[in-house]
């Protein structure tokens, strides 16, 4: 997500419109949707940390790729690689979460994975922001490439041999798809992920034209965002664990009045730090309620519970990323927001059909 920080950069150094190289962000997330459902699959039998150390390193290649081009295309090319293979390492991040904790901390298990993914947001988008606009945009992309690296050899170094045991067949997996409860779990997340990161994906632009911040303060915002992200995570953790259908139904009027507040403030800086503080902890909570409310469906097929998780979220960044970018090229980026709580909208609908779907086969505290 590190393009989201420099994206207006990006499109002025290709030559192209913001809402074209929105595609960055939008066809990066369809190929992570597109391959979700499959690939864990495919490679649910492989050894665990010899997929993790294969994926790092087509991801830091992509990076590499990116430092020397100048060819919006190729550009687009180095981004949709790694991302086919995305739902691979998240998927055996989280089931290995799960998985190494006991019952009742699992939810709290897989939200250390969620902070640290946020962790990485924190440093990224800011950080890219920074190093883009002080240095250049092959700067910024020799960071990301080294961030890859070194998470190859932390994993090399300090992960285990992970086999696999007790594989579930991909036909059984599959089957999973028949339930109504998953599929609604599906489509809600589409929207409440599409809600989030439409929005956020053209954050950057917003604060530029609309806030009239300058580089460093926008990425003193983006901070702001990631920082509160890892916040938002461990409060989503716990909300979940005490209270998961309370929390889910709540979301999306909660995200709904932040975006709104944004609408009519944007124009102030310091009502746009708090804004953002606000819908940076929202945003935490957001990965955590979409993970559970996948693998709460599918409890028996984590890996394939994951890599539909990713799909799902995936598939709502690219929507949500595309619903706003035509929003903006109609009314300007200071409407973007109008995307987000149209998906909000829908997003409460299908989360509250999948409550009732849920009550007659699935028991979870409220």
């Amino acid at each position: 997500m590190g393009v989201i920080g420099i994206l207006p950069l990006l499109a002025e150094r290709f030559g192209v419109t913001i809402t074209r190289a929105g595609l960055l962000i939008s066809l990066f997330a369809l190929a992570v949707a597109f391959s979700g459902p499959v690939l864990p699959l495919v490679f649910s039998g492989v050894n665990r940390k010899k997929m993790m150390l294969w994926v790092l390193g087509v991801f830091a290649a992509g990076n590499i790729v990116s430092i020397f081009t100048d060819n919006f295309a190729v550009a687009l090319a180095a981004r949709i690689v790694p991302a086919i293979f995305h739902p691979v390492y998240c998927s055996l991040a989280f089931s290995v979460a799960a998985a190494s904790a006991a019952e009742e901390d699992r939810l709290k298990s897989v939200a250390r994975v969620i902070v640290g993914v946020s962790a990485g947001m924190v440093l990224g988008v800011p950080i890219s922001s920074f190093v883009a606009s002080n240095f250049s945009l092959d700067a910024a992309m020799a960071v990301f490439a080294a961030g890859n690296l070194a998470a190859f050899l932390a994993t090399l170094v300090f992960v285990p041999d992970l086999p696999v045991e007790g594989r579930v067949s991909c036909r059984e997996q599959l089957g999973l798809l028949k339930r109504p409860v998953l599929i609604l779990s599906i489509i809600g997340i589409i929207f409440m992920n599409g809600a989030v990161f439409g929005v956020f994906s053209f954050l950057s632009g917003f604060l530029e034209n609309v806030t009239h911040l300058s580089w460093n303060s926008i990425s003193m915002v983006l901070l702001i965002y990631g920082s509160a992200n890892i916040l938002g995570n461990v409060i989503g953790g716990r909300l979940l664990t005490k209270a998961p259908l309370r929390t889910a139904v709540l979301f999306a009027p909660a995200l709904a009045a932040v975006f709104a507040a944004l609408y009519f403030a944007g124009s102030s800086a310091w009502a746009v730090f708090a804004i953002t503080l606000v819908w940076g902890i929202l945003g935490g909570i957001n990965v955590n309620i979409n993970q559970y409310w996948i693998t709460s469906a599918a409890p028996e097929a984590p890996d394939f519970a994951n890599g539909l998780f990713l799909t799902a979220a995936n598939l709502g960044t690219t929507f949500g990323t595309m619903l706003c970018g035509e929003i903006i090229a109609a009314f300007g980026i200071g409407s973007m927001m109008l995307g987000g709580i149209i998906f909000l909208a829908l997003c409460f609908m299908f989360i509250c059909a999948r409550i009732y779907a849920g009550r007659s086969s699935v028991s979870v505290a409220v």
